[in-house]
């Protein structure tokens, strides 16, 4: 297994930034994932894994060793009670699992079509969209730990999942790798569609394939395609604050989309915090604000990393200086 050498990341990673690794291995198989990085180990290489590269922002080398996992398969079974668990490998396209569940009648899923990106990467960040986080199917993830090989199943519940956030971003950032994640569907109506217009997109009893189909319209309408403009989807999270802070922010603006948590604190949308400082389609460069999503970052082609980080401080600084709230973005950062 020889990697190869100097090899162009620029298609690898949805906003298109331009990037050279050092070294590349595509692992088919997770023993040749695991054999790649017993070569990282041996030679001491810094190692990058790759996923669908959707939510990552590539600096223009990386040096010692880029893995990218594209075994893809999958399987599932019947449980008792309706219950579908379904096994699916890192380098499966999320996408492709959601419709290859949908179309069977399985819900659990449907509200998370159309996220870009591979299964391997899904737990990572706990992918969310129309009311619905990853976290409420997830059953297990299964990794390889970096320094040792070692092979662990986590439950959901060790991987601590929050807002955005999992221990893949905390304790296991930058020390294992997701092989394969187990997921628990079901064959019993449950629709959740109290998220913004979706119900309104379907009928009184709509099946699982119907949602997904209308959350990728909805997503299609609002969302620029990678392919014919460089993004990575939501850039910012939206921002939790307390309940305090938000009752102030409506006093100014009584119109501000404002959600409670269980927690007490309140989430707002950052795309609506954004648009509202009148950056919505301002353009920098090779960076803008797109035109109809003010939560995505697009990239016009000839800019970088860094171009692409003092854009999104701008704009951020622009929310906080008007509202005194914070934004983080949501894709990592490769290093």
């Amino acid at each position: 297994m020889t990697p190869t050498l100097n090899h162009d990341l620029q298609r690898a990673n949805t906003l298109g930034l331009p990037c050279v690794a050092e070294r590349f291995i595509a692992a088919e198989t997770p023993s040749t994932l695991a054999a790649a990085l017993e070569t990282a180990r041996r030679q001491a290489w810094p190692l990058t894994v790759l996923g669908g590269g959707s939510n990552l922002i590539l600096p223009r080398r990386l040096e010692g060793l880029v893995v990218q996992p594209t075994f893809a398969g999958w399987h599932h079974h019947h449980d008792a009670g309706g219950r579908i668990r379904l096994r699916a490998e890192a380098g499966m396209n999320w996408h492709t699992l959601v419709m290859e569940s949908v179309t069977r009648g399985w819900w659990g899923v449907e509200n998370l079509a159309l996220i870009p990106g591979h299964c391997g990467a899904a737990p990572i960040q706990n992918i969310g969209a129309y009311g619905v986080e990853l976290a409420e199917v997830l059953e297990s993830v299964e990794l390889l730990h970096l320094a040792s090989g070692r092979q662990q199943t986590l439950s959901a519940a060790a991987c601590q999942f929050g807002y955005r956030d999992s221990i893949f971003k905390g304790e296991l950032a930058g020390r294992a790798v997701i092989t394969a994640l187990t997921l628990t569907l079901s064959e019993a109506p449950r629709p959740r569609l109290a998220y913004g217009d979706l119900a309104s997109r379907v009928g009184a009893e709509p099946t699982p394939l119907e949602v997904a189909e209308a959350v990728s319209a909805i997503r299609r309408e609002k969302l620029p395609d990678p392919a014919q403009l460089g993004n990575a989807g939501s850039f910012f999270k939206n921002p939790l604050v307390s309940a305090e802070q938000a009752r102030r922010l409506l006093e100014q603006a009584p119109d501000m989309p404002h959600f409670a948590q269980p927690d007490g604190r309140v989430k707002l949308a950052a795309g609506w915090l954004i648009d509202r400082c009148g950056l919505k389609g301002m353009r920098r460069g090779a960076f803008g604000v797109h035109e109809r999503q003010a939560l995505v970052l697009v990239h016009h082609g000839g800019g970088d990393a860094e171009g692409l980080l003092a854009f999104a401080e701008e704009v951020a600084a622009a929310v906080e200086a008007r509202f005194g709230v914070m934004l983080s973005r949501e894709p990592r950062l490769a290093r």
